[in-house]
């Protein structure tokens, strides 16, 4: 597929995933956090087309260079945003756009996803470190084995040979989006994608957007809950995101959900990898539709 096609395919994703509302617990088009707005998110989807086009132009499968096109995304995002809006959904991005770049047919993503993780390299587990310390974000890294906040992080990944995929594997257990990068993203090829996918055929962009969010949660407790919170308050979520899903086809679900955003919102409760997980299912979809 044409990596210029793919980059405006990724710009939408992100600024659909950002646009649903009332997307509880998360930034969306009448909610602005404290230290971020709908628009920072906006112009976060944006400024990472060019790097998404490149990282699909030219792809080296045997090394692809993942964790340089992750840490380029982070750092042109970081000329413009002085916040952590969407690392996130970069990583999920890249490898499903340089998979799309080398498939044949739309069926080959998810184990052309495999391959590529798989031939990821120890330089691309340094960028990715890197781009995790320009978003000062935690959870990925930061536990006692290869400590992404440690001075002596990287120099520890080069005696030891770890690749970028061996660093998510060993993350697995506590992040989703590492389970996902390592795993055959189940979560939104199984979950999210399908879920968008239907229902931007019969429903409005915003409320199939607003209703893959929830589906994901529903399923997945969200990670960055978990590590602020606990697994079982992020169960908790879920299965009130499952009972919130019981009565999607009452005449008051959306407020509902409106509802629910404030209360996650008011208890500080953040489902951001769920949004993450959500911005990936869109793009997905629209590399199917565009497959076809």
């Amino acid at each position: 597929m044409n990596p210029s096609k793919i980059a405006q395919m990724a710009q939408i994703a992100s600024a659909l995933e950002v646009s649903g509302y009332p997307k509880p617990g998360n930034v969306h088009r009448i909610r602005d956090y404290d230290d971020m707005e709908f628009e920072d998110f906006i112009i976060s989807g944006i400024v990472i087309g060019d790097v998404i086009r490149e990282a699909c132009s030219n792809v080296n499968v045997e090394n692809p260079q993942l964790g340089k096109f992750i840490l380029q995304a982070v750092d042109e995002t970081d000329r413009w945003i002085k916040n952590n809006t969407n690392l996130g959904i970069v990583m999920m991005i890249v490898p499903i756009a340089v998979s799309a770049a080398i498939s044949e047919s739309f069926d080959d993503i998810r184990d052309n996803i495999k391959i590529l993780m798989k031939n990821t390299s120890v330089e691309d587990a340094c960028d990715l470190y890197d781009a995790i310390n320009i978003a000062d974000a935690g959870g990925m890294g930061d536990q006692d084995e290869y400590d992404v906040s440690n001075d002596n992080a990287k120099q520890e990944l080069k005696d030891n040979k770890q690749t970028m995929y061996d660093v998510l594997k060993i993350s697995a257990p506590w992040d989703m989006l590492a389970r996902e990068m390592t795993g055959d993203m189940p979560a939104v090829f199984e979950i999210g994608y399908p879920t968008y996918h239907s229902l931007k055929e019969e429903k409005s962009k915003n409320d199939a957007c607003i209703l893959t969010f929830l589906t994901i949660l529903s399923h997945v407790p969200d990670t960055l809950i978990s590590r602020k919170y606990g697994e079982e308050e992020a169960l908790k979520i879920s299965l009130m995101t499952r009972d919130l899903l019981k009565l999607k086809d009452s005449s008051d679900f959306m407020d509902k959900v409106s509802e629910f955003d404030e209360y996650l919102f008011k208890n500080n409760y953040n489902p951001g990898t769920t949004a993450d997980l959500t911005a990936a299912s869109i793009f997905v979809s629209y590399l199917k539709s565009n497959f076809d």
